[in-house]
């Protein structure tokens, strides 16, 4: 049976590798464009220099979108974690009424398409004043980021033993107390896997941030979609290298968290 299934496996292995290629590819072609010493977007090159990092780097425009990323996006994690970990452990908890019927309402960002998600909060945020401001920006986030941590949260908690936090609490300690002492420890990967995926989706948004955010708010994506109506030069590629290259580090790192965390599960 192992002989007949074999080369089975092997054309199934290798056409999985022929598609993650086809998907990579055309991301890993711009990295070396970024390092062209002509204002050329396209190949051949013509020689290898970094006048382009260097022109990001000085860039007051570039570095102000970076600051603008960097406080949204910091903002967003804590909030979106703070609110996905609060849902997931209510959620799971027994004798909660509906609560597939709420998991499913706060998983909609996740099927509703950007766009629709874009347009209904710029309704909203225009008449109560939140275009155009950093807290609208957040907020436009967090509802975005908020049900991949919500996701995380729940997959860790799903093998949680609640007898644990009465243990806890018939030995004397608070609520906050058993949190901090019991069940964080336990779901802490979950929790940080979570957190980086708000990052992430806040990091790499355009969309919403074409609708809310206003001059003073320009994020990175923001940004670089300004740049390619404005101005077409290699520094675009540049700020996309840095952005792949933050997301991969991101992801990478989320993923050790999880191993980490099937392995401590294990003990």
């Amino acid at each position: 049976m192992n002989g007949v299934f074999k080369p089975s496996w092997l054309l199934l292995g290798l056409f999985s590798w022929l598609v993650l290629l086809f998907l990579i590819a055309p991301i890993i072609a711009i990295v070396p464009l970024s390092f062209n010493s002509e204002p050329y977007m396209s190949y051949p090159m013509a020689g290898f220099s970094l006048r382009w990092y260097e022109a990001v780097l000085t860039s007051s425009q570039w570095t102000a979108a970076l600051k603008s990323s960097l406080i949204v996006g910091t903002a967003t994690t804590v909030i979106a974690t703070t609110l996905g970990t609060m849902a997931a452990f209510g959620l799971v908890r027994k004798g909660m009424p509906k609560a597939q019927m709420v998991m499913g309402i706060l998983l909609m960002p996740l099927a509703i398409p950007v766009v629709t998600v874009a347009l209904a909060l710029y309704l909203v945020f225009s008449r109560i004043g939140l275009t155009n401001s950093y807290l609208g920006l957040i907020i436009a986030h967090t509802v975005l980021a908020t049900p991949f941590v919500l996701v995380t949260v729940t997959s860790a908690l799903a093998n949680f033993d609640f007898a644990l936090l009465r243990a806890g609490a018939s030995l004397g300690a608070g609520p906050l107390t058993v949190f901090r002492r019991i069940t964080l420890p336990i779901i802490l990967p979950g929790v940080l896997t979570g957190a980086l995926f708000a990052f992430i989706t806040s990091w790499d948004e355009v969309v919403v941030a074409l609708f809310i955010a206003g001059p003073e708010q320009r994020t990175l994506p923001r940004q670089m979609f300004a740049g390619l109506r404005e101005q077409l030069d290699p520094s675009i590629l540049v700020v996309a290298s840095l952005l792949i290259a933050i997301s991969i580090c991101l992801a990478l790192f989320g993923f050790l968290i999880r191993l980490r965390g099937k392995k401590l599960s294990r003990r």
